[in-house]
Formats: structure tokens, C-alpha cells, sequence
């Protein structure tokens, strides 16, 4: 966490940027108080790729077939 007073940033912004984008923190300062804080935002998460597990799972022939009735009834609380 680096310590920067208002008239350091204006007087060089990029530099400070360019160590905020290396991932340090910076705390902005005036009258030796804390302002705010300025901190790199966290990467994104990349999505899964589709298809990731294709080819693990095969859909039965009978999946929309209709259910027995032990089942039906169990979840009628028969």
C-alpha cells in the first residue's frame, strides 16, 4: 500500500496508474488523512467452455417415460 497526497497524483498521474494496474494499492492522502483508496479491480473469472464434459452423460432412450407407480405414489405420500 503506497501513501500519495493529492498534488503527488496530479502531478503524476500515468505513474501511478501503471502501479495500479501492477496491482498495488494506493492510499490518497491530504493533511496526512486518508481520502481514498484506489486498487486494481480483481480479473474476471473466464467462463467454462460449453461442451466441456461432452460425451460423459448419454440421455437414456426411456427418459420422458412415464414413472412406476411406487414412485408416483411416493411422491403423492400414498
Amino acid at each position: 500500500m503506497v501513501k500519495v497526497t493529492v498534488e503527488e497524483m496530479q502531478g503524476n498521474l500515468l505513474h501511478y496508474l501503471r502501479q495500479v494496474e501492477a496491482g498495488e494499492t494506493l492510499v490518497i492522502v491530504r493533511l496526512d488523512e486518508a481520502i481514498a483508496e484506489i486498487r486494481p479491480i480483481p480479473p474476471r473469472q473466464q467462463l467454462r467452455p460449453y461442451g466441456l464434459c461432452a460425451g460423459e452423460f448419454v440421455v437414456p432412450d426411456d427418459f420422458d417415460a412415464p414413472l412406476p407407480e411406487d414412485i408416483i405414489n411416493g411422491f403423492e405420500g400414498k
